[in-house]
């Protein structure tokens, strides 16, 4: 049976104001083949089953709307303005002889040039990875990626989220090196209910479950995406 290509149904969402990146991997495979259900909406990060609106919808009191309507995608891209994040996926394509949304499930993956994106869009400061660095998470993929500029992750934080930092050069209109630019990466706990499980083992997390017996997963997450948003 021919593998499904999951090519990537939008294209980065950035602008020149922008100074923070959400960088995930692929949305699931029905927002490629146009299949979407009713409360999924058309736009990055729109499952039904993601929680990454969810949060931001906690957190800043958005009152958004969950449907495949041009109005709920268009809530979004007003509110990524007008707090200056982008959304650039670092997964171009990939091949999968499963039809799922699981980042394990992938084969023979392209990536986007993400540094390229980062040397065109000059204000960014700030990657917020939607997962870690275990096997086909986007911070994976970005240690992988830029490995072929000879750029490197240094630690600044190994707590959960863990926070690294590199060097990118910069380089003047005559094609010289003149200084570098420091862009921080932060690895949040991805915002997907198989990352529950995940959760539910964090010491951090059944510390607050102890204490209050209502404390969600989703709740974890709003605590945990808050500062850096």
């Amino acid at each position: 049976m021919k593998p499904f290509l999951h090519t990537h149904p939008y294209e980065p969402f950035l602008f020149q104001e922008a100074t923070k990146l959400i960088v995930g991997t692929l949305p699931p495979p029905r927002f490629t083949t146009g299949d979407l259900k009713e409360d999924d909406v058309d736009f990055c990060y729109g499952s039904r089953n993601g929680q990454l609106w969810p949060i931001l919808n906690q957190i800043f009191d958005l009152n958004l709307k969950y449907e495949t309507t041009k109005e709920a995608a268009q809530q979004r891209k007003t509110f990524l303005r007008k707090r200056k994040i982008g959304v650039c996926d670092i997964v171009a394509s990939a091949e999968r002889s499963k039809i799922d949304a699981s980042d394990l499930g992938m084969k023979n993956i392209k990536l986007r040039n993400l540094v390229g994106y980062l040397e065109e869009y000059t204000n960014v400061d700030t990657l917020l990875f939607t997962g870690g660095n275990s096997k086909n998470g986007p911070e994976y993929f970005f240690r992988k990626h830029i490995r072929e500029y000879g750029i490197k992750l240094e630690v600044v934080s190994d707590e959960v989220p863990r926070i690294h930092q590199f060097s990118l050069p910069v380089v003047s209109h005559q094609g010289e090196k003149k200084s570098k630019r420091i862009i921080k990466t932060v690895s949040l706990t991805a915002p997907s209910g198989a990352a529950n499980r995940a959760v539910g083992s964090l010491q951090a997390y059944k510390i607050l479950k102890d204490m209050d017996p209502n404390f969600t997963t989703l709740d974890f997450r709003v605590q945990q995406y808050r500062p850096f948003f």
